[in-house]
């Protein structure tokens, strides 16, 4: 008889315990107050008396020369010096020049020699980093115009 008992009470139990656990929220947010109305919008638009007010100038743009926006495409933190790794990282567009085997995939090692020796041919100190006299010797040749045959 008790097999029968205890357990019917212990769920007798288990039911009461979530039975008040479930309505516990219900009774405190009956009693919470109502919520805050929205505000309303106002009909116009707020103004300000901006007469005699000045804002900060705008700043100066500068015309860059072509080799001075060829430099700084390269020099990513613009210490007038590109480091190697600052030369590598935008290497990325021509690796169809750079795949020597042709098998239209670049490997790392195809990649990164032509530039290492590109960037060598172009540090004329050593210092493995370019000024911009020596970046100005990595530019590209000028292609010859077509004759038009008109």
């Amino acid at each position: 008889m008790r097999r029968l008992i205890l357990p019917a009470v212990g769920a007798l139990a288990i039911a009461a315990l979530a039975l008040f656990w479930l309505n516990g929220p219900a009774i405190v947010e009956a009693g919470a107050p109502p919520p805050e109305p929205a505000p309303t919008r106002p009909e116009t638009l707020p103004s300000a008396d901006v007469s005699g007010l000045t804002g900060p100038p705008p700043p100066e743009a500068t015309e860059l020369s072509d080799e001075q926006r060829r430099f700084f495409r390269y020099d990513r933190n613009r210490d007038q010096r590109i480091t190697r790794t600052e030369m590598l990282s935008t290497r990325t567009d021509a690796f169809r020049t750079l795949d020597v085997d042709g098998n239209n995939l670049l490997t790392f090692e195809e990649w990164a020699v032509a530039t290492v020796r590109r960037f060598d041919r172009a540090d004329a100190d050593g210092d493995r980093e370019l000024t911009p006299d020596e970046f100005r010797t990595t530019a590209p040749r000028p292609r010859a115009t077509p004759v038009c045959k008109c």
